[in-house]
């Protein structure tokens, strides 16, 4: 996909449609069997809808205290990025929906202490989860969003049943990760208000650098156009080898300090 500095130009969506129409050539030739329009309607009705429930799930977690942290988010994901065309993938994040709309209700949030409220940038330090979770639990820091997840539900919008080749060219064009680090930065600056953080967690993630891209000026920007404290943190999203826990404990430790 063309990478997108500003906006999308015409042929910017005609090139990415051309290639989506060569792929289905191509799925059609190894399968052995035609794309029907019926079966490609019911796929991207399906699509549109578990991204716009996905999009709802995160956004529960603007209520005070957040009933979701973004930790689970980074389990809950899987359906929306495999089985995204599937009834089951509607119908598990209407159901998860519907439990966060009861916890809101009932004031019941992940954390029984919510002191503070972070957001994550990139993708989590997969294998190290559990242990980050209950070290920012028991400060009462809820990590209430990230910028990975948003990334499988902000562009729901674009998504288009009815015109569905290039409603998909536009959504494979407008990832976070194609476009611009300034607008990243404002991602997350919208985050930061929407869902009322006090601070940013920065994963400079070696094994994903177009995602860190930029991450040392956003930093800076934050404090600067915000006054929210943000931490870089460098680690990778999959080897073990370049993350120090004691490094990790000891930053994440002062930079809970600074929040206050």
């Amino acid at each position: 996909a063309p990478f997108i500095y500003t906006e999308a130009a015409d042929h910017d969506v005609a090139f990415v449609r051309t290639q989506v129409e060569e792929a289905m050539l191509e799925a059609e030739r190894v399968a052995g069997r035609e794309i029907k329009a019926a079966d490609l309607d019911r796929a991207m009705t399906l699509s549109s809808e578990a991204v716009g429930l996905w999009l709802k799930v995160m956004q529960a977690g603007q209520a005070r205290p957040s009933p979701i942290l973004a930790f689970d988010e980074f389990i809950h994901m899987a359906p929306i990025v495999e089985m995204r065309g599937e009834q089951f993938t509607v119908d598990y994040y209407a159901a998860l929906l519907a439990e966060l709309e009861q916890r809101i209700e009932r004031g019941e949030g992940a954390l029984k202490n919510e002191r503070k409220r972070l957001i994550w940038d990139n993708l989590p330090i997969w294998y190290r989860i559990r242990w980050m979770g209950e070290m920012l639990a028991a400060a009462g820091v809820a990590l209430v969003a990230s910028t990975y997840t948003n990334a499988w539900g902000e562009l729901a919008e674009l998504i288009d049943p009815a015109d569905p080749l290039d409603s998909m060219a536009r959504a494979y064009l407008h990832p976070i990760l194609n476009r611009g680090t300034g607008h990243k930065l404002a991602t997350i600056e919208k985050m930061v208000k929407q869902y009322q953080a006090d601070g940013v967690l920065l994963h400079s993630d070696r094994s994903c650098k177009p995602y860190s891209i930029g991450q040392i000026d956003q930093q800076l920007q934050l404090a600067q156009r915000l006054g929210k404290p943000a931490l870089l943190l460098e680690a990778d999203h999959n080897d073990s080898r370049a993350f120090s826990e004691e490094q990790a404990e000891t930053r994440l430790a002062a930079f809970i300090e600074v929040l206050g």
